[in-house]
């Protein structure tokens, strides 16, 4: 039976993923892209949409108004607070997340992944990995060993979580940025580009630089 999909989020992270489903149909995935909702959308972004074929279905809540139950969504939105809020939304209207990896991604030996997931090209997901619900791993990102993502997790593209590693909910780790074996990033947290994180990083702290040091606390809202 073809899964219907629709895409929420219509900006660069929504056509990567429109990429992502795009493999996965034409590796013969029974799946079906239905188009993208996007509460404000951008001009450029709507031109994009369209040369490619792409139906953009209007605002969140003007589709949630009458979708049929058996659509299956997921949240292509970089910002892990803004993706937790509608992915909640979607949630509480009845609708079950797909779940999408691209067939040139990677995945090691009894990985768990959870609902909402996104896993790009060129991925390398390494054994006993968790990623829980509505993690983003961007193009070329690396998971290593016995690692664990909580919800809504971005990694962005490059970077590398060594082995061992606890990835609390709602973090955010730049592109290019590696988090060395054993350490813990805290929840809501931020990365920046290229950083080497060679201690735990709190709740909330956003660090940059080689060693990562904090330069500010993300807000809380």
């Amino acid at each position: 039976m073809t899964e219907r999909v629709v895409v929420v989020g219509g900006g660069g992270f929504g056509r990567e993923t429109l990429d992502v489903l795009d493999a996965l149909i034409a590796a013969g995935e029974p799946l079906e892209t239905l188009g993208v909702l996007d509460a404000s959308p951008r001009g450029d972004d709507l031109a994009q949409l369209a040369a490619r074929g792409v139906a953009y279905l209007g605002t969140d809540a003007e589709w949630l108004s009458g979708a049929a139950k058996d659509v299956r969504f997921v949240v292509a939105i970089g910002d892990p607070a803004i993706r937790r809020r509608v992915a909640e939304k979607f949630a509480d209207a009845g609708l079950r997340a797909a779940t999408l990896i691209h067939p040139k991604a990677t995945i090691g030996s009894q990985a768990r992944i959870g609902r909402g997931v996104v896993v790009a090209a060129g991925v390398q997901v390494s054994t006993n990995v968790t990623l829980g619900a509505h993690v983003h791993l961007n193009p070329a990102s690396v998971i290593g060993h016995d690692a664990v993502l909580s919800d809504f997790v971005s990694v962005n593209p490059g970077a590398i979580v060594s082995g061992h590693v606890r990835v609390e909910a709602g973090v955010l780790l730049g592109a290019g940025s590696v988090v060395l074996q054993g350490l813990a990033v805290g929840e809501g947290a931020t990365v920046g580009a290229s950083a080497c994180v060679t201690k735990d990083v709190s709740p909330h702290q956003v660090v940059v630089g080689v060693p990562a040091r904090e330069i500010a606390r993300a807000e809380t809202t």
